[in-house]
């Protein structure tokens, strides 16, 4: 197996962390970030659309977020979305602008939101040993085939224990940022 080959692995176990990076933005902290609209899509024009698309979301506040709809058209619509998106969140108008309050967490759901990264965490890490197994079979398979020696066998397969490792230490430090982000007061 090739150094090429080597690197597509080591891509593909970077966007099972990319990944997780971009569904923990997703997971409610006490803070207002404009983050926690991503999932949030809106009928508008006819088709679905993200939000950020339709509309500037902006944090004055800790504890608010504002949407400003660049079409005033769809003030009912992003409302509508935004209490569809299942955020737990209530979101208000004045036919201008959408506030969107965010409630203080209380102990219970900081664990429920802790247990849940955790979980997808997990999902990443086993994506990314399935990679390494996936890896290590194609070094096998060329050591069978004799397309290379039984040392570069070795080397390579190291080699690929120590991009996994590399990468789940990176799971694990964005796991715990974000659990103490969760439970910050």
């Amino acid at each position: 197996m090739a150094d090429p080959q080597l690197a597509a692995h080591e891509e593909r176990m970077q966007k099972s962390v990319d990944s997780l990076k971009q569904e923990l933005t997703a997971i409610r902290t006490g803070k207002a970030t404009p983050a926690l609209l991503d999932p949030v899509s809106v009928d508008a024009y006819g088709s679905p659309m993200p939000l950020s698309q339709v509309a500037s979301i902006s944090a004055p506040q800790p504890r608010l977020l504002v949407i400003q709809p660049w079409d005033k058209g769809l003030v009912q619509a992003i409302l509508k979305a935004v209490q569809k998106a299942d955020l737990g969140l209530n979101p208000s108008d004045d036919g201008q602008l959408i506030r969107v309050p965010i409630p203080a967490l209380t102990e219970e759901r900081r664990q429920e939101f802790v247990k849940k990264a955790k979980k997808i965490g997990e999902e990443t890490k086993v994506s990314i040993r399935n990679i390494r197994r996936d890896a290590n079979e194609d070094v096998k398979k060329q050591e069978k085939d004799s397309a290379i020696t039984e040392d570069d066998s070795r080397r390579l397969q190291a080699e690929i224990q120590k991009l996994t490792d590399k990468h789940v230490a990176e799971v694990d430090d964005l796991l715990t940022k974000k659990e103490k982000e969760i439970l910050e007061v």
